[in-house]
């Protein structure tokens, strides 16, 4: 059955008062989970509210008893494996196992530019994305000193304690679409496949690949999640979901943004679960509209229960 998630761009406008109005919401509404991601600033335009990511997670784990949540995704180019390996286990256990480490290999060169971290190009950049969910996988998953010799990362007798509650650490949660360079990744080192703004129809025929790469892989494909993060848009009906929306609305819905009332969500959402997706982080861009947030809970999440 599937079932939904917030998901919130934490560069656009996220502080103190909306995240945990937020997480407030999250766990009382019935939402599966809070999500957001990982940037420092928009790829254009003004400079705007961003929270540092973990200390929000660790405000989580610390403050809610039920919701999910995690980076979608967090790129490795901004801090070393070893601390982010070292951080998830940390904050999973400090939530009692509700913690996905989703990750990422970069893409805003505003960012990487302004605050000086390397973006390389597309091949180097993947090649160091697999380095790290290499030294991510080993750190998290053995529970005796490991070893990995990288062009990007090094460890030697490296072991992380106490060892993660949850066996293996947090589910590792890679996203992107692309068949060649994401999929394949996924395939070998990721719990949790997040496909980003795609309709049904095509997030089926990507997951269809994934499982032909899993079993390449000698992986069930029962090992990897199936989730989708696309923009959501409710209102009390059809015509005033689309007053909301800033763009074309028939374009959009053929991207994959799901825009309408309670009913035309419920069935886009019907449509998701046949083509195989298990939880839609719901990306929510308007943090100030708490009446969509509460309508799409008791219109559409008390449906899908």
């Amino acid at each position: 059955m599937l079932d939904v998630a917030l998901m919130l761009e934490g560069q656009d406008g996220l502080n103190w008062p909306r995240w945990k109005r937020f997480a407030e919401a999250a766990e009382e509404l019935g939402y599966a989970g809070l999500y957001r991601s990982d940037h420092f600033t928009n790829p254009e335009g003004p400079h705007l509210d961003a929270i540092e990511l973990w200390t929000s997670f660790t405000y989580l784990a610390s403050t809610t008893k039920r919701i999910e949540f995690g980076p979608m995704v967090s790129p490795v180019s901004f801090r070393n494996p070893v601390v982010t390996a070292w951080t998830a286990a940390a904050i999973d256990d400090l939530s009692g196992g509700r913690f996905h480490l989703g990750l990422g290999a970069g893409w805003q060169e505003r960012e990487h530019r302004s605050y000086g971290f390397d973006l390389l190009d597309v091949r180097p950049r993947f090649d160091r994305f697999e380095e790290a969910l290499q030294v991510i996988t080993q750190l998290l998953k053995s529970d005796t000193p490991t070893a990995f010799n990288g062009d990007y990362y090094h460890l030697e007798d490296a072991l992380l304690l106490p060892r993660p509650a949850r066996p293996g650490g947090p589910p590792i949660v890679i996203g992107g679409n692309g068949p060649k360079l994401t999929l394949p990744l996924v395939a070998r080192f990721a719990d949790e496949w997040n496909g980003v703004y795609v309709p049904a129809a095509k997030f089926a025929d990507l997951s269809s690949q994934l499982d032909r790469l899993l079993e390449q892989a000698e992986r069930a494909t029962s090992d990897v999640k199936r989730t989708l993060m696309t923009r959501v848009v409710v209102g009390s009906s059809d015509s005033e979901a689309e007053a909301k929306f800033d763009g074309d609305v028939s374009d959009a819905r053929a991207r994959g943004v799901i825009i309408g009332g309670p009913e035309r969500v419920l069935d886009a959402l019907g449509k998701l679960n046949e083509a195989g997706v298990q939880r839609v982080m719901a990306q929510w861009l308007d943090m100030d509209d708490f009446d969509g947030v509460e309508l799409l809970a008791s219109k559409v999440l008390s449906q899908l229960k």
